[in-house]
Protein backbone atom coordinates (compact mmCIF):
# COMPACT_ATOMS: atom_id res chain seq x y z
CA UNK A 1 0.00 0.00 0.00
CA UNK A 2 1.27 3.45 -1.11
CA UNK A 3 0.83 6.42 1.42
CA UNK A 4 1.48 10.09 0.15
CA UNK A 5 0.49 12.78 2.04
CA UNK A 6 -1.20 16.15 0.87
CA UNK A 7 0.78 18.83 -1.18
CA UNK A 8 0.14 21.34 1.63
CA UNK A 9 0.97 19.16 4.25
CA UNK A 10 4.20 18.06 2.51
CA UNK A 11 5.23 21.63 1.33
CA UNK A 12 4.90 22.84 5.14
CA UNK A 13 6.57 19.85 6.87
CA UNK A 14 9.19 20.61 4.02
CA UNK A 15 9.79 24.09 4.96
CA UNK A 16 10.05 23.50 8.53
CA UNK A 17 12.96 21.05 7.79
CA UNK A 18 14.54 23.50 5.87
CA UNK A 19 14.62 26.18 8.41
CA UNK A 20 15.33 23.61 11.30
CA UNK A 21 18.43 22.73 9.14
CA UNK A 22 19.03 26.24 8.26
CA UNK A 23 18.96 27.54 12.21
CA UNK A 24 21.45 25.13 13.19
CA UNK A 25 24.01 26.43 10.94
CA UNK A 26 23.26 30.32 12.02
CA UNK A 27 21.60 31.16 8.78
CA UNK A 28 17.72 31.80 10.19
CA UNK A 29 14.99 29.59 12.00
CA UNK A 30 12.12 29.07 13.86
CA UNK A 31 12.30 28.66 17.19
CA UNK A 32 9.49 27.21 19.75
CA UNK A 33 9.53 28.81 22.92
CA UNK A 34 8.46 26.64 26.30
CA UNK A 35 4.78 27.67 25.79
CA UNK A 36 1.99 25.85 27.55
CA UNK A 37 -0.36 23.63 25.33
CA UNK A 38 -1.80 25.92 22.85
CA UNK A 39 -5.23 26.10 22.51
CA UNK A 40 -7.85 27.04 20.01
CA UNK A 41 -9.05 30.75 18.90
CA UNK A 42 -12.83 31.19 19.42
CA UNK A 43 -12.72 34.61 17.78
CA UNK A 44 -9.92 36.53 16.52
CA UNK A 45 -7.69 38.00 13.97
CA UNK A 46 -3.81 38.47 12.72
CA UNK A 47 -2.81 40.67 10.25
CA UNK A 48 0.68 42.04 8.69
CA UNK A 49 2.05 43.98 5.71
CA UNK A 50 5.74 44.84 4.97
CA UNK A 51 7.97 47.30 3.26
CA UNK A 52 9.01 46.56 -0.30
CA UNK A 53 12.41 44.98 0.46
CA UNK A 54 11.15 43.64 4.42
CA UNK A 55 12.12 39.90 3.54
CA UNK A 56 9.23 38.06 5.73
CA UNK A 57 6.51 39.94 3.57
CA UNK A 58 7.90 40.42 0.58
CA UNK A 59 6.05 43.84 0.72
CA UNK A 60 2.90 41.89 0.69
CA UNK A 61 0.01 42.34 2.61
CA UNK A 62 -1.62 39.48 5.02
CA UNK A 63 -4.87 38.90 6.81
CA UNK A 64 -6.48 35.70 8.91
CA UNK A 65 -9.99 35.68 10.64
CA UNK A 66 -11.40 33.04 12.73
CA UNK A 67 -14.59 34.06 10.47
CA UNK A 68 -12.72 32.89 7.41
CA UNK A 69 -11.97 29.54 8.10
CA UNK A 70 -8.54 31.10 8.84
CA UNK A 71 -7.63 28.63 12.05
CA UNK A 72 -5.74 30.61 14.88
CA UNK A 73 -3.87 29.20 18.30
CA UNK A 74 -2.69 30.62 20.99
CA UNK A 75 -0.13 29.80 24.09
CA UNK A 76 1.16 31.23 27.13
CA UNK A 77 3.96 30.20 28.99
CA UNK A 78 3.06 28.97 32.74
CA UNK A 79 4.81 32.20 33.80
CA UNK A 80 2.74 34.93 32.00
CA UNK A 81 5.61 36.13 30.41
CA UNK A 82 5.41 35.25 26.59
CA UNK A 83 2.90 34.38 24.38
CA UNK A 84 2.99 32.53 20.88
CA UNK A 85 0.40 33.09 18.19
CA UNK A 86 0.32 30.52 15.14
CA UNK A 87 -1.72 30.64 11.71
CA UNK A 88 -2.67 28.83 9.80
CA UNK A 89 -4.27 29.91 6.93
CA UNK A 90 -7.13 28.53 4.65
CA UNK A 91 -5.09 29.11 1.18
CA UNK A 92 -2.36 26.95 3.08
CA UNK A 93 -0.23 30.10 4.67
CA UNK A 94 1.34 29.51 8.00
CA UNK A 95 2.58 31.74 10.38
CA UNK A 96 3.71 31.98 13.99
CA UNK A 97 4.05 35.07 16.49
CA UNK A 98 6.03 35.10 19.83
CA UNK A 99 5.57 37.94 22.22
CA UNK A 100 7.59 38.18 25.29
CA UNK A 101 8.49 40.21 28.45
CA UNK A 102 11.86 40.47 29.37
CA UNK A 103 13.42 37.36 31.59
CA UNK A 104 11.66 36.91 34.71
CA UNK A 105 8.49 39.53 33.98
CA UNK A 106 4.99 39.42 33.56
CA UNK A 107 3.64 40.49 30.05
CA UNK A 108 1.42 43.27 30.45
CA UNK A 109 0.12 46.06 28.87
CA UNK A 110 2.29 48.66 27.40
CA UNK A 111 5.07 49.36 25.04
CA UNK A 112 8.00 47.05 24.42
CA UNK A 113 11.50 48.56 22.41
CA UNK A 114 14.55 47.13 21.73
CA UNK A 115 13.03 43.75 21.39
CA UNK A 116 15.61 40.69 20.02
CA UNK A 117 14.85 37.58 18.61
CA UNK A 118 12.46 35.28 21.33
CA UNK A 119 13.88 33.27 22.95
CA UNK A 120 17.42 34.59 22.37
CA UNK A 121 16.20 37.97 24.31
CA UNK A 122 18.46 38.54 27.39
CA UNK A 123 18.00 40.30 30.49
CA UNK A 124 15.58 43.25 29.58
CA UNK A 125 15.31 42.77 26.20
CA UNK A 126 11.80 42.03 24.80
CA UNK A 127 11.59 39.28 22.35
CA UNK A 128 9.84 39.25 19.94
CA UNK A 129 9.44 37.09 16.27
CA UNK A 130 7.37 36.48 13.50
CA UNK A 131 7.77 34.12 10.78
CA UNK A 132 6.59 31.23 9.01
CA UNK A 133 5.98 30.59 5.05
CA UNK A 134 9.29 29.03 5.14
CA UNK A 135 10.87 32.35 6.10
CA UNK A 136 12.36 33.46 9.54
CA UNK A 137 15.10 36.35 10.69
CA UNK A 138 18.16 35.09 12.11
CA UNK A 139 18.51 38.23 13.78
CA UNK A 140 15.82 40.70 14.74
CA UNK A 141 15.31 44.39 16.46
CA UNK A 142 12.05 45.56 17.07
CA UNK A 143 8.74 46.86 19.34
CA UNK A 144 5.62 45.52 20.32
CA UNK A 145 2.67 47.05 22.05
CA UNK A 146 0.45 45.02 24.47
CA UNK A 147 -3.14 46.74 24.41
CA UNK A 148 -5.00 44.10 26.35
CA UNK A 149 -3.92 40.75 27.78
CA UNK A 150 -5.20 38.59 29.83
CA UNK A 151 -4.40 35.29 31.21
CA UNK A 152 -5.48 32.08 32.92
CA UNK A 153 -4.49 28.89 34.01
CA UNK A 154 -1.51 27.10 32.65
CA UNK A 155 -0.89 29.23 29.74
CA UNK A 156 -4.45 29.88 29.05
CA UNK A 157 -5.04 33.26 26.84
CA UNK A 158 -8.40 34.54 27.46
CA UNK A 159 -7.48 37.95 25.86
CA UNK A 160 -4.73 39.38 23.78
CA UNK A 161 -4.60 42.65 21.70
CA UNK A 162 -1.37 43.96 20.15
CA UNK A 163 0.74 45.39 17.57
CA UNK A 164 4.10 44.91 16.50
CA UNK A 165 7.17 45.73 14.02
CA UNK A 166 10.08 43.61 13.21
CA UNK A 167 12.81 44.36 11.69
CA UNK A 168 15.81 41.33 10.14
CA UNK A 169 19.37 41.48 9.98
CA UNK A 170 19.25 44.92 11.46
CA UNK A 171 17.73 46.31 8.51
CA UNK A 172 15.64 49.39 7.79
CA UNK A 173 12.88 47.63 5.63
CA UNK A 174 10.26 46.34 8.45
CA UNK A 175 7.36 43.90 8.67
CA UNK A 176 3.96 46.07 10.79
CA UNK A 177 1.09 44.16 12.16
CA UNK A 178 -1.54 43.50 14.77
CA UNK A 179 -3.44 40.50 16.66
CA UNK A 180 -6.53 40.44 17.99
CA UNK A 181 -7.90 37.18 20.48
CA UNK A 182 -10.91 36.87 21.95
CA UNK A 183 -12.02 33.61 23.76
CA UNK A 184 -13.65 32.14 26.45
CA UNK A 185 -13.51 32.29 30.17
CA UNK A 186 -10.92 29.81 30.87
CA UNK A 187 -11.82 25.91 32.42
CA UNK A 188 -11.18 25.83 35.73
CA UNK A 189 -7.80 23.10 36.64
CA UNK A 190 -8.52 19.42 37.32
CA UNK A 191 -9.37 18.85 40.53
CA UNK A 192 -8.54 15.12 42.25
CA UNK A 193 -8.32 13.53 45.42
CA UNK A 194 -7.47 10.49 46.44
CA UNK A 195 -8.87 7.96 49.54
CA UNK A 196 -7.29 5.08 51.13
CA UNK A 197 -9.34 2.75 53.50
CA UNK A 198 -8.29 1.87 56.26
CA UNK A 199 -8.53 -2.14 56.48
CA UNK A 200 -7.25 -4.52 53.77
CA UNK A 201 -6.11 -7.77 53.46
CA UNK A 202 -2.74 -10.07 53.41
CA UNK A 203 -3.30 -13.95 51.54
CA UNK A 204 -2.45 -16.15 53.50
CA UNK A 205 -1.73 -18.26 49.74
CA UNK A 206 0.24 -15.79 48.02
CA UNK A 207 1.58 -13.20 50.34
CA UNK A 208 0.34 -10.47 48.60
CA UNK A 209 -1.20 -7.37 49.77
CA UNK A 210 -4.69 -6.18 48.73
CA UNK A 211 -5.91 -2.41 49.27
CA UNK A 212 -8.61 -0.35 48.45
CA UNK A 213 -10.04 3.14 48.79
CA UNK A 214 -11.54 5.48 46.40
CA UNK A 215 -10.83 8.82 44.06
CA UNK A 216 -12.95 11.60 42.83
CA UNK A 217 -12.40 14.07 39.90
CA UNK A 218 -13.85 17.68 38.73
CA UNK A 219 -13.66 16.24 35.42
CA UNK A 220 -14.33 13.15 33.52
CA UNK A 221 -10.57 11.19 33.47
CA UNK A 222 -9.02 7.79 33.78
CA UNK A 223 -7.02 8.11 36.81
CA UNK A 224 -4.32 5.74 37.55
CA UNK A 225 -3.51 4.92 41.77
CA UNK A 226 -0.20 3.86 42.79
CA UNK A 227 1.53 3.12 46.16
CA UNK A 228 3.92 1.47 48.18
CA UNK A 229 3.41 -0.78 51.14
CA UNK A 230 6.08 -1.08 53.69
CA UNK A 231 5.70 -3.33 56.58
CA UNK A 232 8.00 -4.15 59.42
CA UNK A 233 7.64 -7.88 61.37
CA UNK A 234 10.17 -8.36 63.60
CA UNK A 235 13.38 -8.33 62.03
CA UNK A 236 11.74 -8.20 58.26
CA UNK A 237 10.93 -5.23 56.71
CA UNK A 238 8.84 -6.34 53.64
CA UNK A 239 7.90 -3.97 50.72
CA UNK A 240 5.91 -4.05 47.91
CA UNK A 241 3.99 -1.58 45.13
CA UNK A 242 0.66 -1.78 43.21
CA UNK A 243 -0.88 -0.21 40.53
CA UNK A 244 -4.29 0.16 39.15
CA UNK A 245 -6.47 2.83 36.69
CA UNK A 246 -9.88 3.31 37.26
CA UNK A 247 -12.54 5.95 34.86
CA UNK A 248 -13.44 8.82 37.08
CA UNK A 249 -16.41 10.70 36.50
CA UNK A 250 -17.67 14.08 38.82
CA UNK A 251 -20.46 13.23 41.19
CA UNK A 252 -19.39 10.58 43.62
CA UNK A 253 -16.54 8.70 44.59
CA UNK A 254 -15.35 5.35 42.47
CA UNK A 255 -13.87 2.66 44.25
CA UNK A 256 -10.66 0.91 42.99
CA UNK A 257 -8.68 -1.61 44.19
CA UNK A 258 -4.80 -2.69 44.11
CA UNK A 259 -2.54 -5.90 44.62
CA UNK A 260 1.20 -4.76 46.28
CA UNK A 261 3.56 -8.30 45.15
CA UNK A 262 6.23 -8.38 48.32
CA UNK A 263 9.34 -7.71 46.38
CA UNK A 264 11.53 -10.22 48.76
CA UNK A 265 10.81 -14.06 49.78
CA UNK A 266 8.96 -12.96 53.00
CA UNK A 267 5.25 -11.84 52.03
CA UNK A 268 2.57 -9.76 54.29
CA UNK A 269 1.29 -10.46 57.11
CA UNK A 270 -1.72 -9.92 59.31
CA UNK A 271 -0.77 -6.03 60.54
CA UNK A 272 -0.40 -2.73 60.20
CA UNK A 273 1.26 -1.48 57.17
CA UNK A 274 2.03 2.08 55.45
CA UNK A 275 0.87 3.03 52.36
CA UNK A 276 2.15 6.15 50.33
CA UNK A 277 -0.92 6.21 47.95
CA UNK A 278 -0.89 8.46 44.67
CA UNK A 279 -3.57 9.22 42.10
CA UNK A 280 -2.87 10.48 39.01
CA UNK A 281 -4.76 11.61 35.94
CA UNK A 282 -4.14 14.31 33.29
CA UNK A 283 -6.01 17.41 32.67
CA UNK A 284 -8.31 17.23 29.29
CA UNK A 285 -7.70 21.21 29.31
CA UNK A 286 -4.33 22.19 29.76
CA UNK A 287 -3.22 19.02 28.90
CA UNK A 288 -0.80 18.57 32.42
CA UNK A 289 -0.87 16.20 34.94
CA UNK A 290 -2.22 16.49 38.08
CA UNK A 291 -1.25 14.52 40.94
CA UNK A 292 -2.58 13.77 44.81
CA UNK A 293 -1.03 11.50 47.25
CA UNK A 294 -1.75 10.44 50.48
CA UNK A 295 -0.32 7.98 53.16
CA UNK A 296 -2.03 6.48 56.03
CA UNK A 297 -1.86 3.40 58.01
CA UNK A 298 -3.49 0.21 57.35
CA UNK A 299 -4.80 -2.92 59.44
CA UNK A 300 -4.27 -6.40 57.08
CA UNK A 301 -6.59 -8.88 58.37
CA UNK A 302 -5.28 -12.64 56.97
CA UNK A 303 -7.33 -14.36 54.57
Amino acid sequence: MNLTLPGRVLARATATLALALAMATGTTGLIAGTEAHAQPVTDGSFGFSGDADDYISGGRSYAYTTASQDRLNVSGDTGNGAVTVSVDGANGDWWTLNLAAPAGKVLTPGTYTGATRYPFNEGTEPGLSLSGNGRGCNQLTGTFTISAVEFGPQGYVKKLDATFEQHCEGGTPAARGEVRIENPAPPAELGLGLGIALDGTASALNGKATLHGTVTCTKPVQVTVAGDVTQVKKRDLIRGSFTTSVACTPGAPVAWTGVAVPTGAVPFQKGNVEVEGRATASDPDYDRAVTVGETVAVRLTRV
